[in-house]
C-alpha cells in the first residue's frame, strides 16, 4: 500500500481525498492543513486524520501537493527534503521547465521523486499532444479550453487586494486563443477599478482578451465543469492532411486530483529526480499486474 497524504483541503483537496480512497493500493495517511484552518470542516472530515504538520501522519510515501502554483516550489521542497515524494498540479506553463530543474536537484539528493504540473494541462493534455505531434511531426496543434472555470485563473484574481472571492471562465474563441471571464466579489469598501487592473495587470491575464464583472456573490455562479478540445493538422512522413482530434468535458477539480493520484502510483516507480508527464510510462500511472495490463490495453 502506499501511504499518502494531502496538503491543503481546496477544490482539489476535497477531491484527492476520493481518488486517493477509491485507489485499491493506496491509503490515505492524512490531511496537512494551515493551523488556523484546523478544526473547520469537521463534519466532511468525519475519519480521516488531519494535521498542522506532516510529521503526524508519518510514515508518508507520496504527498499531493493540493496548493496553489505559487505554494508548490516551497512546499515540494519541504516534503522532498523528508524523503517524500511529491505530486503538483503547477500550472503556469512558462516556468515548468525551470521548476523541474529547481526541484531535480534536491529529489535526488533526498532520494526522492517529484512530478511536476499533473493536471490535464499541464498534465494529462501534454501527453495527447505529445502523441499527436508522434503521430504527424510536422504540423500545427491548436488547444481550445472550455467553456468552463480555470481553477488556476480563479485563484489569481482572488489573490488580488480587494478581492474576496473570483470566478474566471475561459471562453474558447478557436485556434488556441481565449477570452477570459473573470466575476468578482470584493471586500466591503473595496475599490473595483483597483481591483479590475490589479487582475488584468497578471501575467495569468495580460496576454488574453479579458474581462472583469462584480457580482455580489460568487457561490451563486460557481459550476467546476470545463473542457478541452485539441486539433491538429499535420503531415506524416510525406502525407499531408492528417487530421487529428481530442475532446473531453470534466469536472475540473475532480479530473486533476485523479491525475494526481495516478502519478502518486507512478512516483514509486521512478528513478530519483523531478519529471513531468510526458516523461513518465503511462502504464506506471495504472493500478494493476503489468503483464495483465499489457495484455488488455494492447
Amino acid at each position: 500500500m502506499i501511504n499518502v497524504a494531502i496538503i491543503g483541503y481546496g477544490n482539489i483537496g476535497k477531491y484527492a481525498i476520493d481518488a486517493v480512497s477509491a485507489a485499491p493500493d493506496m491509503e490515505l495517511a492524512g490531511i496537512v492543513r494551515r493551523k488556523e484552518s484546523l478544526g473547520k470542516h469537521s463534519d466532511e472530515l468525519a475519519g480521516v486524520k488531519v494535521a498542522g504538520d506532516i510529521k503526524e501522519l508519518l510514515p508518508v510515501d507520496a504527498a499531493i501537493l493540493a496548493v496553489p502554483s505559487r505554494s508548490v516550489s516551497a512546499e515540494a521542497k519541504k516534503y522532498l527534503e523528508m524523503g517524500i515524494n511529491t505530486v503538483d498540479s503547477y500550472d503556469t506553463h512558462p516556468s515548468i521547465y525551470d521548476l523541474r530543474t529547481e526541484l531535480s536537484s534536491i529529489a535526488k539528493k533526498n532520494n526522492a521523486v517529484s512530478i511536476i504540473s499533473a493536471g490535464w494541462d499541464p498534465g494529462s493534455d501534454s501527453v495527447i499532444r505529445a502523441l499527436m505531434e508522434a503521430i504527424a511531426p510536422k504540423g500545427i496543434t491548436h488547444t481550445n479550453f472550455g467553456e468552463g472555470m480555470s481553477m488556476g485563473h480563479s485563484v489569481v484574481a482572488k489573490s488580488k487586494e480587494g478581492v474576496r472571492d473570483a470566478l474566471s471562465i475561459t471562453i474558447p474563441m478557436g485556434t488556441g486563443i481565449h477570452r477570459r471571464v473573470v466575476y468578482v466579489e470584493l471586500h466591503e469598501g473595496a475599490d473595483f477599478d483597483s481591483a479590475r487592473s490589479l487582475i488584468k495587470e497578471d501575467p495569468a491575464f495580460a496576454h488574453d482578451e479579458t474581462h472583469i464583472i462584480q457580482v455580489p456573490d460568487i457561490s451563486l455562479l460557481t459550476d467546476v465543469g470545463h473542457g478541452v478540445n485539441m486539433i491538429r493538422k499535420g503531415v506524416s512522413g510525406k502525407t499531408h492532411n492528417q487530421m487529428l482530434e481530442f475532446n473531453m468535458k470534466i469536472n475540473n477539480p475532480a479530473l486533476t486530483s485523479q491525475i494526481m493520484a495516478a502519478c502518486a502510483r507512478a512516483s514509486m516507480k521512478q528513478p530519483p529526480g523531478a519529471y513531468i508527464m510526458i516523461e513518465i510510462p503511462v502504464i506506471n500511472m495504472l493500478y494493476g499486474d503489468e503483464e495483465d495490463l499489457i495484455r488488455r490495453l494492447v
